[in-house]
């Protein structure tokens, strides 16, 4: 009787799953029974090695006891937080504490001090009263003054009293039509000529001047009122900025006095020059005079 466990045409069933037998070209021999027993064993017979590799796998996928916070303990880390909150609470916070408080006292220095809301409110209001008395004062600078009566006078009155720079090319024409031109050559001497001339030309200068300061105030008025309604609306932060604008202008105010004051003073100036010029003359026809006069005895 042969044994079952040497038998070579012995099949055995995989551990995972089951391979298909290997043909063989010879039919197997039956294998002789014994007691009436199978010879072919089933697949799910123990092994060592099937006992093996099931445990190994049970051990893998068994939980075990992890150490969280890579192995670090939870009362150390604690520990530090609670440190750190203690130092920053003693070297941070105390002092931040105490620059708040000097804010806060400052702040309200500012407010109740320097930057009253009632002083505010009340210098706004007292703008707005000066921004309104100015609009009455300007007003005068519009009052019709005109008082020639003929036509030729009237249109020369009118460009002098039009504050409209661009009126300045055309008044020599208007000035012309009113004082008339230097006389001609063979109608008096050159000298007599010659200041006429020049006392036309400053008269001209002087009222051209006079019509581009007209328009300058009236540039600067324009200013001023627009600088009055922004200082009414402005937050007190920005004052420091509206009264720089302002000084700027009061300096180009001063320039354009300055350029009033010297066509004042030229125009002086031409009328002393005229006077000079009279007495020269005068002196040269008495000269002139006394002459013929000996000249008319002498020949007697």
């Amino acid at each position: 009787m042969t044994d079952p466990k040497k038998n070579p045409n012995k099949r055995r069933g995989s551990f995972f799953w089951r391979r298909r037998p290997q043909l063989s070209l010879e039919p197997p021999k039956p294998a002789p029974l014994e007691n009436g027993a199978s010879a072919v064993q089933p697949w799910y017979r123990p092994t060592l090695l099937k006992v093996s590799v099931v445990v190994l796998g049970v051990l893998a996928i068994l939980p075990t006891h992890a150490n969280g916070q890579f192995g670090i303990d939870t009362a150390a880390i604690l520990a530090a937080l609670s440190k750190m909150q203690s130092l920053m609470n003693t070297y941070i916070a105390a002092p931040l504490r105490i620059i708040n408080r000097y804010e806060q006292s400052t702040a309200k220095y500012e407010q109740e001090v320097i930057y009253p809301l009632t002083a505010i409110n009340q210098a706004k209001n007292s703008v707005i009263q000066f921004e309104n008395q100015f609009s009455q004062v300007s007003g005068m600078f519009r009052v019709n003054v005109s008082s020639a009566t003929l036509p030729q006078s009237q249109n020369l009155e009118a460009l002098l009293l039009s504050r409209n720079a661009a009126n300045v090319a055309i008044l020599s024409g208007q000035f012309q039509n009113v004082y008339g031109v230097v006389m001609p050559q063979n109608a008096a001497s050159p000298q007599m000529r010659t200041m006429t001339d020049m006392t036309d030309a400053q008269a001209q200068d002087a009222m051209k001047r006079a019509i581009e300061i007209d328009a300058l105030a009236d540039a600067e008025l324009n200013e001023a009122n627009q600088m009055g309604q922004q200082i009414s609306q402005a937050a007190p932060g920005s004052a420091g900025i509206l009264e720089a604008e302002a000084d700027v202008w009061v300096v180009r105010a001063n320039a354009y006095t300055q350029a009033a004051l010297a066509e004042l003073m030229r125009t002086r100036g031409i009328d002393l020059a005229n006077q000079s010029k009279a007495s020269k003359l005068a002196t040269i026809d008495n000269t002139n005079n006394n002459g013929l006069i000996n000249g008319a005895l002498t020949d007697r």
